[in-house]
């Protein structure tokens, strides 16, 4: 075998073993919308505190990020995703097992939460950003993007039948054990943290690489814009479930609704990450954020059916993660790759702030109102200002000296 055909074989190693990861990661997080129902008819609990549990889980990720994101900057990223599976699959035995809130809570919202930041997007394309050379890094993240969206489909239709069959604490088990089983595949996205690449300070410290990110206006922006993101994501894969069980549909509709939206993301998140290796990322996300907010406008206000409900899913799925590869391709074509972990983290927490008060919120306003309509003229409205924003975003890398100091943007 030649040298090129070995790292060629490389190079498809660490996709497809960050997108595995990515896929059973966030695969697991996109069905628990699925879980809402039966956990709250089984404990006899309200909405509002699965709803509480998720939306904690969803801050905590945030959270938790920059931190993750500086340990595998500093020790490299195989570490923190592989100790990511094995707290991931702790927080789903203890969810399944849980006989109160506060456990149920503990096992859902706090382990899973911190246990995302360790095995999703942060550390996989932090280690591929490292693992690949600049101009092939859009497509390695298009493509381990694309491979996880494909693992977020096969969990929907899985998870939902093993629901059927053995009942949702049986599917829970289940999915903690596929996740202690993966995280061998840790091993094939060893990235090198402490080696030098092109364009970034020799004698940076990760302080100053932070206090440079904080002082760029471009860096502001893109965290507030990712907070739409984070809102809108987190609302509809946790409670459009619920809402179209309260509009009359069935929870086959649902279940196929989400696994339509994991369909398509697999070709979306591939052809956002391939568009943002020849198109400037900050365009493609201001489109991608206004074209989000006019689907969700079109599926509130048009009468609600099986077809209407499957046509917003597939055009949701088009843009449903697409904005990830994007956000982090933009942060590493400013900053560089030396700390985009931890970088990316902090940007990351944007998107989960929204997500939080997508989740908890949208609990909050239906038990007030019995219904969810403030949330979804909320997303529409946080989606227009997020592509706003992103247009006046400087994208040109900026000038890293040893020991710089703080510049204004």
């Amino acid at each position: 075998m030649s040298e090129q055909d070995d790292a060629w074989n490389k190079r498809w190693q660490w996709v497809i073993a960050g997108g595995v990861v990515m896929g059973a990661a966030l695969g697991v997080r996109h069905v628990q919308g699925l879980f809402v129902m039966p956990v709250t008819l089984d404990h006899g609990w309200s909405r509002e505190t699965a709803g509480f549990a998720l939306a904690l889980q969803n801050l905590l990720w945030g959270i938790a990020q920059p931190f993750t994101g500086m340990i595998a900057d500093r020790f490299g990223s195989a570490k923190v995703i592989f100790a990511g599976l094995l707290v991931y699959a702790l927080g789903l035995f203890m969810m399944a097992y849980a006989g109160t809130p506060g456990v149920y809570t503990l096992g859902t919202g706090v382990l899973v939460g911190i246990a995302l930041s360790g095995s999703a997007f942060g550390a996989v394309y932090g280690a591929l950003s490292r693992l690949f050379p600049a101009e092939r890094r859009s497509w390695a993240l298009g493509v381990a993007g694309a491979i996880g969206g494909l693992g977020q489909f096969c969990t929907v239709p899985i998870v939902q039948s093993l629901m059927s069959r053995f009942g949702w604490v049986s599917t829970l088990v289940v999915m903690a054990t596929v996740l202690i089983m993966l995280a061998p595949l840790s091993a094939w996205l060893r990235d090198r943290p402490s080696r030098r690449m092109p364009g970034d300070a020799p004698a940076q410290s990760m302080s100053a690489a932070v206090r440079e990110a904080l002082s760029h206006r471009g860096f502001w922006l893109l965290n507030i814009g990712f907070f739409a993101c984070g809102f809108q994501l987190a609302f509809i894969a946790v409670h459009m479930p619920a809402y179209l069980l309260d509009k009359g549909l069935s929870a086959i509709n649902a279940s196929t609704a989400l696994a339509l939206i994991a369909l398509a993301n697999v070709f979306g998140t591939y052809l956002c990450g391939y568009a943002g290796g020849f198109m400037r990322r900050k365009y493609v996300l201001s489109a991608i954020y206004f074209i989000r907010s006019a689907a969700m406008a079109v599926f509130f206000l048009a009468p609600l059916s099986p077809a209407s409900l499957y046509v917003f899913s597939f055009s949701m799925g088009l843009l449903w993660l697409g904005t990830v590869p994007l956000t982090n391709g933009l942060v590493s074509q400013v900053f560089g790759v030396r700390y985009i972990a931890t970088l990316f983290g902090f940007v990351f927490f944007g998107h989960q702030l929204g997500s939080f008060l997508g989740v908890w919120l949208g609990g909050l306003v239906y038990e007030a109102t019995h219904a969810y309509d403030l949330l979804w003229y909320g997303a529409v409205a946080l989606g227009v200002i997020a592509g706003l924003l992103h247009l006046p975003i400087d994208d040109k890398s900026v000038e890293q000296l040893p020991g710089s100091v703080v510049r204004p943007a």
